[in-house]
């Protein structure tokens, strides 16, 4: 009996010390598609939401638990979507809101969560409020950000100040018709709204609504340190709005507590990410505080901004440990490798560097987000002066375009070998499909042996592991170009990820730089340009890695985790009943 008591206490101890669960979104890979580029369901060369709801199984299949949807309301589309001429309707560009309303049914039932891009900055100038605000409607008056002008000693009436736009050239517009300036950030038919408006504060709280409301998941928010820009009455030296600005936190802290009165009244949290480039203590403003929360999280550019193909793995690790180091007071980290304003991974570094890169989006610590087409390694396509559609490359003249646009990475995705690589049915679509398709494409990654799409679904796989969900995380160098990184947590798998982002095979000692590493590894998973394979043990201390090459290690003695399912609790103690 004394047996009994002892293997029922020991049993219960610890079946009784469950993990704390992590919110859905904590865990997830949230996917962005460009609707423009997904798939063309009706054959007129354009992305639409039917297309997007065809696809849906491919998500489910690659592990994706969020799909972010760049905008799909009513636009003029000069910024293709981010000038919103309606923010409670669809463009009839993408579909109708009953084809939305299919989405989200059918997402729900692969459970996949749907998150919009929501644009607060700004609206299109032929949106409703902008056309009143420029008659000077009692209403909508000062919807807008509008001014005099300065009047020079000659008598001459120029714009308030020297501020540019992102896209190139001033950011102010004379409107003849109110004889005033409007502040656009963007292009001209972007003008911003004015946040110390009260109603233009609770006019776009009710746009969060309205779509919580039909029942998505949350949001992606536009350009979020453009909100607030201060004085206008400023010197001439200064060439641009400033940002990151106190409002603008609370802004986002006012937005947050519609989120979470949403999340309870619908059971199940709606998310908030944030879009905002800027340094790391900017950046983390807007996690907000414990007692004022802000954005769930705000995006990790760093590994874009700060780092390229010329960057040493020390400049890899101080970028990765510097921001770790700030995920504190609950914060949950995130790594963002692309997004169609940022050329594609393959074509900003190497196409063979695609897997390693994505073991560092989807194995530090935290939230994975990945861009539609970096799951099977696409590039940038070439595109001609003529065939340019972006404003910011237009603007930029035919001698600089291809440095300014974004038109490189927003192409049509490459499904299969078939016409337009399988997006469209037509031979001309709205941007030209990169012409190595025939070779890139799904349908290829699939049947082959190795490939990038086979990876990303081991990587998000392997998400799923509590090591990989809970545990700490060890950056390091291991060398000029190599870096590494652990992944421990007590009672689980240690995983070690090591990566050659040079252009030699290198002899690397990862247990001497990465202390916790066992002297034997062995290789979990592999990028596909390597010569090993899976299951393969070698030495840590003596590891040769060829160039690009990429892998991720398991410790081969670790021991079975302690922590037990209840299923198998519930079988001890019927053993231990029955036998002892």
């Amino acid at each position: 009996m004394r047996t009994l008591w002892c293997l029922v206490s020991l049993v219960t101890i610890v079946a009784a010390q469950p993990r704390a669960e992590l919110d859905w979104w904590q865990t997830a890979v949230f996917y962005q598609i460009y609707p423009r580029s997904f798939r063309d369901s009706d054959g007129d060369g354009i992305g639409d939401l039917k297309g997007i709801t065809e696809k849906l199984e491919h998500l489910k299949d690659i592990g994706v638990g969020g799909v972010w949807l760049s905008p799909i309301f009513k636009s003029p589309m000069a910024d293709f979507g981010y000038d919103i001429s309606d923010f409670q309707n669809i463009d009839a560009m993408f579909g109708t809101m009953e084809d939305f309303d299919n989405l989200l049914e059918k997402a729900k039932e692969f459970d996949i969560k749907v998150i919009l891009d929501f644009v607060p900055n700004h609206s299109s100038d032929e949106h409703e409020w902008f056309v009143k605000s420029a008659q000077n409607d009692v209403d909508y008056s000062d919807f807008y950000v509008w001014h005099d002008g300065k009047v020079l000693t000659n008598g001459t009436r120029v714009r308030p100040n020297n501020w540019q736009s992102v896209f190139g050239g001033p950011a102010w517009t004379f409107h003849g018709g109110r004889q005033q300036y409007y502040l656009h950030q963007f292009d001209p038919k972007q003008p911003d709204l004015n946040y110390s408006n009260p109603l233009v504060v609770e006019a776009m709280k009710d746009v969060l609504r309205f779509w919580l409301d039909k029942g998505v998941d949350g949001f992606r928010v536009d350009a979020v340190p453009h909100l607030f820009e201060g004085p206008i009455d400023v010197d001439d030296s200064v060439t641009s709005a400033p940002q990151h600005r106190p409002e603008t936190y609370e802004m986002v802290v006012q937005w947050r507590k519609i989120m979470d009165e949403k999340s309870v009244q619908y059971g199940g949290t709606k998310v908030l990410m944030l879009e905002a480039y800027g340094s790391v203590d900017d950046i983390m403003g807007y996690y907000g505080t414990p007692s004022a929360p802000g954005g769930h999280f705000p995006f990790n550019f760093r590994l874009i901004s700060d780092i390229d193909k010329s960057s040493s793995a020390e400049d890899f690790s101080t970028v990765i440990n510097e921001y770790l180091e700030h995920m504190t007071d609950g914060r949950t980290a995130n790594w963002v490798l692309g997004n169609h304003d940022k050329h594609r991974v393959a074509s900003r570094f190497v196409p063979e560097l695609v897997d390693g890169l994505n073991f560092l989006a989807h194995l530090l610590p935290g939230i994975g987000v990945t861009y539609n087409g970096e799951e099977i390694g696409m590039e940038n396509t070439f595109i001609t002066w003529e065939q340019c559609r972006d404003p910011q490359g237009i603007n930029a003249g035919p001698e600089h375009y291809l440095e300014a646009t974004r038109d490189l990475e927003r192409t049509p995705f490459q499904w299969d070998s078939s016409t337009s690589a399988g997006f469209s049915s037509s031979e001309s679509t709205w941007l030209p499909v990169n012409p190595n398709y025939v070779e890139l494409n799904l349908e290829a990654q699939k049947a082959a042996e190795k490939s990038h799409y086979k990876v990303y679904k081991q990587l998000t796989e392997l998400r799923k592991n509590p090591t990989i969900q809970r545990g700490g995380a060890h950056v390091a160098a291991l060398s000029q170009n190599v870096l590494g990184f652990t992944r421990t947590l007590p009672d689980e798998d240690t995983y070690v990820v090591v990566i050659n982002l040079g252009d030699e095979m290198e002899v690397v000692d990862v247990k001497k730089a990465l202390s916790e590493v066992p002297d034997k590894i062995k290789i979990h998973i592999l990028g596909i340009n390597s010569r090993h394979m899976a299951g393969h043990t070698l030495s840590s201390s003596s590891l040769e890695i060829q160039p690009k090459e990429a892998f991720v290690f398991i410790d081969p003695g670790n021991s079975v985790s302690m922590i037990l399912p209840s299923s198998l609790f519930v079988l001890i103690v019927q053993f231990v009943i029955r036998y002892v």
